[in-house]
């Protein structure tokens, strides 16, 4: 069966474009997931973790929201940010779920409180997708 083209683009670079079997992204409704011959589709994404099937493989990733679209074949995901498993530093994560949780209980204004749980949201994905490619590291 062939398998889809992925590509993950941020508006710094190419994050990843390879074949996949699987795609899991974050929906704003939910988690959706696109085998081939996926039906076209346009959706907006959340903050989440995105994970990528090729063979026995999976690669994850730390995505910021961003639009999927799915079309003949082809998947393409333009991402606010996107990281790697790998790529995520896990001290600096930490460092802005503290400075989030920070801001949260200050409460200074609305503005600073809706930007405070995004970035609390965006660093809560990072840590996820961070620490579960360190326990699968660790169980091998």
């Amino acid at each position: 069966m062939p398998g889809l083209r992925l590509d993950i683009v941020t508006a710094e670079r190419m994050v990843y474009s390879d074949e996949a079997d699987l795609v899991r992204a974050p929906g704003s409704l939910g988690e959706i997931g696109i085998l081939p011959r996926h039906a076209a589709l346009l959706t907006n994404l959340t903050p989440g973790e995105l994970r990528v099937r090729k063979g026995a493989d999976e690669i994850s990733l730390a995505i910021g929201g961003g639009f999927l679209e799915v079309r003949d074949n082809r998947v393409l995901v333009l991402a606010d940010t996107a990281e790697r498993a790998e790529e995520i530093d896990i001290q600096r994560a930490r460092a802005a779920e503290e400075r989030a949780r920070q801001l949260l209980a200050e409460r200074r204004d609305t503005a600073d409180l809706a930007q405070a749980e995004a970035a609390l949201r965006r660093s809560l994905v990072r840590l996820k997708v961070a620490r579960r490619r360190r326990a699968e590291e660790a169980s091998r």
